[in-house]
């Protein structure tokens, strides 16, 4: 019980996190949850399925080859994890009449991350023990949080704009980008101090999700 709370609660910490942001028109609680549950049973179902052709096409042979590893970071892993909370937001949150201001792509975006989060974490956490939970707590959550800003922020302006499709995409790309980032600098541990890139590649994400945050709370529809 003790592990599955460590696993847990930061994911809910981000969740009322964004929830309190979302100022000027709360999102229905069902249709939070739903998302949620999607994000932790089709997202991850889906990052499975890609992520195993993935592995197929770009195997990692050498794991002290630079490039195979930078393949794996930005590829197998960020694309294919973002594309499967991409589509969710895309096919079921941002099709819903709910989804009625540029803030609720931000929303959706996190609650599919941190239905994601919340498995990968449960799962991380019971197999690698307290240590690992309480390490994610402050990189892996948050992380997966600051993605989910950032495809969302992008998604939000797609709905209420000319350029539907452009916007989706950069947001897609976006999450990829820093995601794939983050990743990289881990997976290259082998040379001394890369973790300290995985970290400012966190950090300057999560500047750019807090401003995308102030800048659709100025665009609220309902202020």
């Amino acid at each position: 019980m003790k592990l599955l709370l460590l696993a847990v609660a930061p994911v809910m910490i981000v969740v009322i996190f964004i929830y309190l942001k979302d100022k000027y028109e709360k999102e229905p609680i069902h249709f939070l949850i739903k998302n949620f549950l999607l994000g932790a049973i089709v997202s991850v179902f889906v990052t499975l399925l890609l992520g195993a052709v993935a592995n197929a096409i770009f195997p990692v042979t050498d794991y002290t080859n630079i490039f195979q590893q930078f393949v794996k970071a930005f590829f197998v892993v960020a694309l294919v994890e973002e594309f499967s909370k991409y589509i969710i937001v895309k096919f079921y949150a941002q099709k819903n009449k709910e989804f009625n201001e540029p803030f609720d792509g931000i929303v959706y975006a996190v609650m599919v991350s941190m239905g994601f989060a919340a498995l990968e974490n449960i799962m991380y956490v019971y197999q690698f023990g307290f240590t690992t939970g309480l390490l994610r707590a402050f990189t892996a959550v948050p992380a997966h949080a600051t993605f989910g800003i950032l495809m969302g922020y992008f998604m939000g302006k797609s709905k209420f704009s000319d350029k539907k499709v452009q916007n989706n995409l950069i947001g897609l790309v976006a999450a990829t980008i820093f995601h794939g980032a983050y990743d990289f600098f881990l997976f290259i541990n082998f040379i001394p101090g890369m973790i300290i890139g995985a970290i400012l590649s966190l950090l300057v994400g999560i500047i750019l999700a807090n401003k995308a945050i102030k800048k659709h709370q100025l665009s609220s529809h309902f202020k």
